[in-house]
């Protein structure tokens, strides 16, 4: 989504930890996806959204709730899964911690950033996007056998300022009291 001059780009997602993050990524570039040099490795529970720059703050402080009212949550990605013929979309397959990322996902739209789904919420790690189809079979083979396991114990804020490059603006603990 575009953002105009007096907004800023966000996005909240649960980082996958290395050293899967950055094998996962690596692949992404190898697959033809350029843009993903500047993505890390996540599974998305707020899409890329247009938030005025005044309504950062109270997105923020909703962030830091949601981060408290959560507990920290094994994660186990396993094997590979498609949208298509719908979007065009290999990703990584959440195979535990899909009801603790439905919730947390449900938690963060309900604050003060309005964002509608183009598709139902389905947790996942995006592995290849937009590609032409023989890349996203390759990509669906490669990663069938993927699997690794991690305690997602914080989401983060990322923003990007129009150039594509996501940075990590914060970290929201699980289960913490704010600082």
């Amino acid at each position: 989504m575009p953002a105009s001059p007096e907004q800023t780009v966000v996005g909240v997602a649960l980082p996958v930890p290395q050293p899967w993050g950055d094998h996962v990524q690596r692949l992404r570039v190898l697959y033809g996806e350029d843009r993903a040099q500047h993505i890390p490795t996540h599974i998305t529970l707020l899409p890329p959204t247009p938030v005025a720059r005044g309504e950062v703050a109270a997105l923020v402080d909703h962030l830091h709730e949601v981060g408290r009212s959560h507990e920290p949550f094994d994660v186990i990605l396993r094997g590979t899964g498609t949208f298509r013929p719908v979007s065009d979309v290999v990703f990584i397959q959440v195979a535990q911690g899909v009801s603790s990322c439905e919730q947390l996902e449900r938690h963060i739209r309900s604050g003060p950033v309005e964002r509608g789904l183009d598709f139902p919420y389905h947790p996942h790690v995006t592995v290849a996007h937009d590609m032409p189809g023989p890349v996203l079979d390759r990509a669906f083979a490669d990663l069938a056998g993927f699997s690794c396991a991690f305690r997602a114990e914080a989401f983060r804020l990322y923003t990007h300022n129009g150039d594509g490059v996501w940075r990590t603006t914060d970290d929201f603990p699980l289960g913490e009291p704010r600082p």
